[in-house]
């Protein structure tokens, strides 16, 4: 191990945080740092450390091009490595392994490992094949690293490892700190000035103040649609600017690329039907300025840097704070010459999610707000008949091996007509101040009946739709219309469970039950607001 860091101090800082939590014999750490803030430097310092201690390292990804980019920054720090990943393996005698989750799931791992190191770990909670892994190797110490730690159950008790998924989670920097320290760039966004709300009526919500029906509004503000001509926007508020385009579907990215061809703007789209010789062609030509728009769908979200790139398209619509803040997070990286980064918001993403600067929900979420259960993992593809020749496609392939023929799912985008217009985030923001009112009653609920403040924090979440995230302080009480939510809310929980109950129940007692559980109502004339 040749390889020396200069680490900064908020890289440092997380590094010691890790140690010392390990020291007191915790198991398994999240380590958050922004995109852009050096989770890479850091992974590697970590590597060199335990290295000289004589451990074994680990470092694991879970798609083929992040074990690629990991094994080219290992080797441009000088750090001998080998690689376990299907046909890709070489070098297994190396004290570090770049691994695929893939691969280990099926061939394990050396017995010998001291340390793991997990890329992207937010992933962890959702995948089969990574909580298998840390069930079996429970005793082995584990990084996870993550620019969104916020993934339900990443704090999740699970009786095999005796404790949560993850223990602890190290914040290293905020998207903000960054920004003052001038290792990220801040960013304008345009955004549609308001959704179209017709036929969304309003009605009196909590506080007395007159609302739009939460119920119609999500609708609303749910379609697959975007607002003003992409290109004419481009063309006016980012000309020239390096772009990535994150699209609906492929159609709709293919489509988006020839607007700009049309428009003589020199354009490209990618996805994963492209082979690794032609992605890398494509990324070469943008990275080199030979093309200014490069459009996908979510290929680039996660593991794909080009600080050079000045500007982001979004032209699809999300609820999944996760995936916002890593498409955003594309266009943060600093570069020479780049003071700010420039979002153009078509989907209306931003006044749901908020700013991507903004400060996210830093904890661990123990993944009991999902009353519905477990987050049920992707079901996997079955054999399909080709719409053409009728052959029958394995499962996964998606051109035909018969005929050849590949179906193209056609592009339901719909593009209305409107103007994007600079959001202020303090305009954008005026009502932060009723929704802080809104948590701190939460919050007091919440002290008085015994409940968590994640209690707090998921009920506000069914209020509004999103994460309370850097409210303002304020003081006060419950309003009477906030109370009366919380107890419609509780009874709609106890009907629900009480209906489970007597599910198993004689009509006769069912109705029984029933009766008795709605008695309470029927003289108190309880009205729910909102």
């Amino acid at each position: 191990m040749t390889a020396t860091y200069q680490l900064r101090d908020y890289q440092r800082r997380g590094l010691d945080f890790i140690r010392a939590f390990l020291a007191r014999g915790l198991r398994r750490i999240m380590f958050y740092l922004p995109t852009g803030g050096g989770k890479t430097i850091a992974a590697e310092a970590m590597i060199c450390g335990a290295v000289a201690k004589g451990l074994r390292v680990l470092f694991i990804a879970n798609r083929k091009q992040l074990v690629e980019q990991a094994s080219k920054h290992l080797a441009r720090a000088g750090i001998r490595h080998g690689i376990l990943q299907g046909e890709n393996t070489r070098s297994l005698d190396a004290r570090v392994l770049v691994c695929s989750i893939d691969t280990i799931h099926v061939r394990g791992i050396p017995n010998d490992v001291g340390l793991i190191i997990i890329d992207e770990a937010h992933a962890v909670a959702g995948s089969e094949k990574y909580r298998k892994l840390l069930f079996r190797y429970n005793r082995v110490p584990v990084v996870g690293l993550s620019a969104t730690p916020f993934s339900a159950g990443l704090g999740k008790h699970y009786d095999e490892l005796r404790g949560a998924l993850f223990q602890e989670l190290v914040v290293g920097a905020t998207i903000s700190e960054l920004i003052e320290l001038g290792n990220l760039v801040d960013v304008d966004v345009f955004a549609p000035a308001e959704p179209d709300l017709t036929g969304v009526k309003t009605q009196r919500g909590m506080g007395g103040e007159t609302d739009y029906n939460e119920t119609q509004l999500a609708k609303a503000v749910d379609k697959p649609s975007l607002v003003g001509d992409i290109v004419a926007h481009w063309m006016r508020l980012a000309r020239g600017k390096r772009t990535v385009v994150f699209s609906t579907n492929i159609p709709h990215s293919q489509h988006i690329v020839e607007a700009f061809k049309a428009a003589r703007i020199p354009a490209e789209h990618i996805d994963y039907h492209f082979t690794d010789d032609e992605r890398a062609a494509v990324l070469d030509r943008f990275a080199r300025g030979e093309t200014t728009i490069l459009s996908n769908v979510g290929l680039l979200a996660e593991g794909w840097d080009c600080p050079a790139t000045e500007c982001m398209i979004l032209a699809r619509p999300t609820k999944s704070l996760i995936r916002f803040i890593q498409m955003t997070g594309r266009v943060l990286r600093q570069h020479d010459g780049k003071t700010k980064a420039l979002l153009l918001d078509h989907s209306g993403t931003v006044v749901r999610l908020g700013f991507p600067t903004d400060d996210l929900p830093l904890e661990l979420d123990d993944g009991n707000a999902d009353k519905s259960g477990s987050r049920q993992e992707r079901k996997k593809s079955e054999p399909k008949p080709c719409p053409k020749c009728k052959f029958v496609r394995p499962a996964g392939v998606h051109a035909c091996p018969q005929c050849g023929f590949a179906p193209q799912r056609q592009s339901d985008v719909e593009i209305q007509d409107g103007e994007l217009v600079r959001l202020d985030r303090k305009k954008t923001a005026a009502s932060r101040f009723e929704k802080a009112a809104t948590y701190c009653g939460l919050l007091q609920i919440a002290r008085e009946r015994r409940r968590s403040e994640k209690w707090a924090t998921h009920a506000y979440r069914e209020i509004f739709g999103v994460w309370p995230r850097a409210l303002p302080h304020v003081d006060g009480k419950p309003s009477a219309d906030l109370r009366k939510w919380v107890q419609h809310r509780d009874i709609a929980y106890a009907k629900g469970r009480e209906k489970a109950q007597q599910d198993a129940l004689s009509p006769v007692e069912g109705r029984a039950r029933l009766a008795a559980l709605m008695a309470p109502l029927d003289g108190g004339k309880v009205v729910i607001h909102g």
